[in-house]
């Protein structure tokens, strides 16, 4: 559905993105992060034709965004980061002008404006003046306008921007819902926003691609041994020394004690390995009481600052060390 091909925007001798590609299946919801400035919104910018790459191309739904701006503009609906809106206009004023002038029939622009309120919960406010309504109702209509003419593709650029907590979980159950009938890209430096709504992650840093995969296949890149939390009934000053003597057992930390008897233990063991049979075998032919084993992934917060810190972004981002890197 989305292909970018080593895409690169310079300015003079200012480098904005470089060399960046990756691909977003039908259906699909990618989350596009990075740090502020990182290149995310001329990413989005050129994605939708609104403004030229230096090098590279794109292709959207078989389209590409040097032959066919046209044909593309068509087929997405753009969320910028600021909704270009008129605030002198009422709500249904603004999203039919937004109708006509992308040329919707009369009957097409009657069904998605009352798909577009609806999905977008603006339904008790369609007849108020946009201009009177809060920073939350005014990036709802902005989300409207980009859905009126049920576009293939969604670009949404920081889409919960100035919204409340309520609002923000609302409109990420609007997204994962429009998943599967909409190929989505979600421009965001808010990585909960990435993690409720996605399959896909590209992170970018200093205008480069630093990785692209699911969550999990990041985390697993990443992590330098595996790691399981380890509660226990009953443990003692041996229990450290047995632990450790497991095969493939890297170390063992005790953590917190809860009570007189309850401990914790963090077990690493070598990437790849799965050792909680023995560790369970060990646990429970001691007599300590298995109380919870969970095996420990990093976040998506603690894979990003891994990959996008002064010190490790340009280490991580070598061709050995990136994940999935698009070809």
């Amino acid at each position: 559905m989305i292909a970018v091909k080593h895409l690169g925007k310079r300015y003079g001798e200012v480098i904005a993105i470089d060399d960046v590609s990756f691909t977003v299946d039908k259906g699909e919801v990618l989350a596009f992060l990075g740090p502020n400035g990182a290149g995310k919104t001329t990413t989005m910018r050129i994605l939708t034709c609104f403004m030229p790459a230096t090098s590279g191309t794109a292709l959207i739904s078989g389209y590409d965004i040097f032959e066919d701006p046209m044909e593309i503009k068509r087929r997405i609906g753009y969320l910028p980061e600021t909704p270009p809106l008129y605030p002198e206009m009422t709500v249904t004023e603004y999203l039919s002008f937004v109708a006509k002038i992308k040329g919707l029939s009369k009957s097409d622009q009657t069904t998605g404006l009352a798909l577009s309120l609806e999905k977008t919960g603006l339904g008790d406010v369609s007849n108020r003046l946009i201009g009177n309504l809060s920073k939350g109702y005014r990036q709802r209509v902005g989300l409207a306008q980009a859905l009126i003419h049920n576009p293939d593709v969604l670009i949404l650029d920081e889409p919960t921007v100035g919204l409340d907590p309520r609002q923000i979980i609302e409109i990420r159950e609007l997204i994962k819902g429009l998943a599967g009938e909409h190929t989505i890209i979600l421009s965001t430096h808010i990585l909960p926003e990435a993690t409720a709504v996605s399959q896909k992650v590209v992170i970018i840093n200093r205008g480069r691609i630093v990785a692209v995969d699911s969550q999990e296949q990041l985390s697993s890149h990443v992590r330098k041994s595996e790691k399981i939390a380890l509660r226990l009934r009953r443990g003692g000053a041996e229990t450290p020394q047995k632990l450790n003597a497991i095969e493939g057992v890297l170390r063992v930390t005790p953590q917190s004690v809860s009570g007189d008897s309850e401990s914790s233990y963090l077990v690493e063991s070598n990437l790849g390995e799965d050792i909680r049979e023995q560790l369970s075998k060990t646990v429970v032919e001691s007599g300590w009481g298995l109380l919870e084993m969970k095996p420990l992934v990093l976040s998506l917060e603690e894979v990003f600052l891994q990959l996008t810190t002064e010190e490790q972004g340009v280490a991580e981002a070598t061709p050995e060390n990136k994940t999935q890197l698009a070809q």
